[in-house]
This record gives structure tokens, C-alpha cells and sequence, in this order.
């Protein structure tokens, strides 16, 4: 089990480093985009499609990081009627079952990046538009990853992380 905390815990902060990163880039890169607008009526061509890529990064690795800690978004209405033994079960298949779902989405992801990559579609200065689109397959591949480490933690026992709601 300390092993699945240690694997978990080295992915949580490589994410939340990537992620504050991507965030600061962000509000500074559209603080710039404002100013230089309003005030001078000028921009940099390149920085709505930037921001707009930015965003989905940032989304799918606060939904990891969300994911690492039970903050997910679940529907347990049926779960809070059994035996805490029995909700430990129903929520290590839960957590298989939302982690295959999302290696689906990771392949399918994928597939939609491959053939991208096929196309001329730039991001700006000549980066190819898929480099923009390549979180969405590791992004479900980190969702899937956490949902997998949450069920051997939960099936070993471990308490839930997230709230209660």
C-alpha cells in the first residue's frame, strides 16, 4: 500500500507543479492580452489559441488531480443504503469500471491525435495543432491510472479521501 501512496503521491505533484504552471502562464499571458488591447489596441496573435489549449490542460489535469483525491464527481445514492464493507466493494468496481471507461477514451483520444497529426492544422509559429491536443489522450490515461491506484487503495482498506458529500 505504500508503494500505490508513493506512485500516487509522485504523480499528484508532478501534476500540480505542470498545472500551477500552465495556471500562472495563463492569467499572465491573458492579464498581457487585455492590457495590450485596451490600452493600445494591439495583442499577440497567438495567445487566444494558446489560452483556449491552455485551458484544456489545465482541465484535464485538475481532473487527475481531483481524481487522486476522491473529488471526483460520483453518483452514490444507491452506495450510502449498504454495509460499509459492502460500499467499499461497489466503490473498488466503480473505480474499475470509470478507470476502463477511461482507457476508452484514452485510445479513442489518441486515435483523434494520430489522425491530426496527419493534417497541416498549426497552433501558431508553425507548432503543429495536435502538440495543443495531446493532453486529452494522456489526460485520460492519468484519469484511468488514478482511478485504478484509488481501487487498490480502497480495496486494501484505506479510508476515502474525498468528502463526503
Amino acid at each position: 500500500m505504500n508503494f500505490v501512496r508513493r506512485i500516487d503521491g509522485i504523480l499528484n505533484k508532478f501534476e500540480a507543479y505542470v498545472l500551477i504552471g500552465f495556471l500562472g502562464l495563463l492569467v499572465v499571458l491573458a492579464f498581457l492580452q487585455v492590457v495590450l488591447r485596451d490600452i493600445f489596441s494591439a495583442g499577440f496573435l497567438w495567445a487566444d489559441i494558446l489560452l483556449r489549449h491552455l485551458m484544456l490542460w489545465i482541465g484535464f489535469l485538475g481532473a487527475a488531480i481531483a481524481t487522486s483525491e476522491n473529488r471526483h464527481i460520483n453518483i452514490d445514492a444507491l452506495r450510502r443504503f449498504l454495509s460499509p464493507a459492502a460500499q467499499r466493494i461497489a466503490g473498488v468496481f466503480t473505480d474499475l469500471f470509470a478507470s476502463a471507461v477511461c482507457g476508452l477514451l484514452a485510445n479513442a483520444a489518441l486515435t483523434f491525435v494520430r489522425d491530426e497529426s496527419q493534417t497541416s492544422n498549426t497552433l501558431f509559429g508553425g507548432i503543429p495543432g495536435w502538440w495543443g491536443e495531446v493532453i486529452m489522450p494522456i489526460g485520460f490515461a492519468l484519469l484511468s491510472v488514478h482511478f485504478v491506484l484509488r481501487a487498490i487503495l480502497r480495496a486494501e482498506g484505506e479510508p476515502e479521501a474525498g468528502p463526503d458529500l
